[in-house]
């Protein structure tokens, strides 16, 4: 069983997308474990938002919330498309 920690790193590298995991209001330690680790084939679609992700995160790991974050570490709100969220962490090329 993965640790939720390697689980929101491999989302990661998958999504590019930042999150944390939730389980009744608070964070969820990094060392606590889960059934599987993320299971998408595909990169989820720029032109979706961020409430659209984080139910199909839903899915995957029932009794769990989500938060998503910017890539200045900001919570980001659900009607916030994919893309958007990405482009935040792009490193400027000065």
């Amino acid at each position: 069983m993965p640790r939720i920690e390697f689980v929101e790193k491999t989302i990661f590298k998958k999504e590019g997308i930042d999150i944390k995991f939730f389980k009744d209001g608070k964070d969820v330690r990094g060392d606590a474990n889960v059934p599987n680790n993320y299971q998408s084939i595909n990169r989820t679609h720029n032109d979706k938002n961020v409430r659209f992700f984080i139910e199909k995160l839903k899915k995957q790991y029932p009794g769990y919330d989500f938060t998503v974050y910017d890539g200045d570490g900001n919570k980001v709100h659900g009607n916030v498309l994919l893309s958007k969220v990405r482009d935040s962490y792009e490193m400027d090329e000065d």
